[in-house]
């Protein structure tokens, strides 16, 4: 075989497997969010009508932990283009260069959304509350607090708390008489850390852990907790469409905000912020809200959404009366040694 047939075929080759290379690599977009009911309303008035209009894209769900978008980025093979994190995910994800910078002029502008859920970079998804969650055809002297909660005489029965510290700590607190407004003022001592354990202790043998948002009112409804803390938009999914009789408090809750952001290094930057300007358009998250009772980050949305609609959203103003923020830096700064201390006493 001559020289000039010998590299012809090397290239031939070479272009080929380029090809197939390519090919590999260019994959629809795909979002991640947080699963069950929230993410069954997402394909109903986010995902499907964005791939209607042209764009391919798939979904898939997550529980959190930015440990697994750092192995995504950094192991260089992410599947992953959009995702939608917890405030602490963002803080730390955006120190460490996991996510592209926001280009809100792609989207609409900043001053098209609330101020709280602008970001660097991330843009927010919703503002959702962690409420006392019941079931009203099973107690009906309904809990009117954390305090109620941790009362197992008065309200017997296994409980539900979210695996972990945050939240779970805060939540101890209230229940042992601290007002809402002081809780990370106490929690930010030794003695308050202490104090939230030792509430935790009274209740101990009578907690059921969940991971996922979706649990929750699983377990209300099969009985296997008489209250847990959940989500309040999975309480309103569940009235809505299993036709549930469940009941939440708002008084004590602990409100936060989710954001999407779109991993570093993503091939699907584009597509990424065509589906974050669909879904960042009033009329889109008035659907959403309008589906599932989380608040939304688009100034104009609720004026778009009925009265009967706005009443059951975590930025009411009487489900806000009483309720607190949950503490980004406080967490950033402690979560490290407080999930070691609470996974050491979870397995006492």
């Amino acid at each position: 075989m001559s020289k000039i047939k010998v590299a012809l075929g090397f290239a031939a080759t070479f272009t080929a497997l380029t090809a197939l290379s390519s090919a590999a690599s260019a994959r629809d977009l795909t979002v991640v969010s947080w699963g069950g009911a929230y993410q069954d309303v997402q394909k109903k008035v986010y995902f499907e009508p964005f791939k209607a209009s042209g764009t391919a894209m798939n979904d898939e769900s997550w529980d959190g932990g930015v440990g697994v978008l750092r192995a995504k980025v950094q192991g260089g093979a992410s599947t992953w283009d959009v995702v939608q994190v917890e405030s602490e995910e963002l803080a730390l994800g955006c120190d460490e260069g996991l996510y592209e910078k926001m280009n809100f002029s792609k989207i609409g502008g900043e001053d098209a959304y609330l101020p709280s859920t602008v970001n660097a970079c991330g843009v927010g998804a919703i503002v959702y509350d962690f409420v006392l969650g019941y079931d009203k055809d099973k107690l009906k002297d309904a809990p009117k607090s954390w305090a109620d909660f941790f009362d197992t005489k008065k309200y017997p029965g296994k409980r539900g708390l979210r695996q972990g510290a945050k939240t779970t700590l805060e939540i101890a607190l209230m229940a042992d008489g601290v007002a809402p407004a002081d809780v990370y003022k106490v929690l930010g001592t030794e003695a308050g850390i202490d104090r939230a354990f030792k509430k935790l202790d009274t209740i101990k043998n009578d907690i059921v852990w969940w991971k996922a948002g979706a649990q929750p009112p699983q377990l209300l409804a099969s009985g296997e907790v008489a209250m847990t803390s959940v989500y309040n938009g999975r309480i309103d999914a569940a009235n809505k469409n299993e036709k549930k009789n469940f009941g939440m408090v708002w008084n004590g809750a602990l409100y936060t905000v989710d954001s999407w952001v779109i991993l570093k290094g993503s091939p699907n930057v584009d597509a990424a912020y065509k589906f974050l300007s669909f879904v960042g358009k009033p009329e889109n998250q008035a659907k959403l809200s309008e589906g599932i009772a989380y608040g939304t980050s688009n100034k104009k949305a609720p004026s778009l959404l009925q009265k009967a609609v706005l009443t059951d959203l975590p930025t009411a103003p009487d489900n806000m009366k009483n309720a607190i923020e949950i503490n980004t830096d406080f967490w950033l700064e402690n979560i490290d040694r407080l999930t070691e201390r609470f996974n050491k006493w979870a397995a006492k």
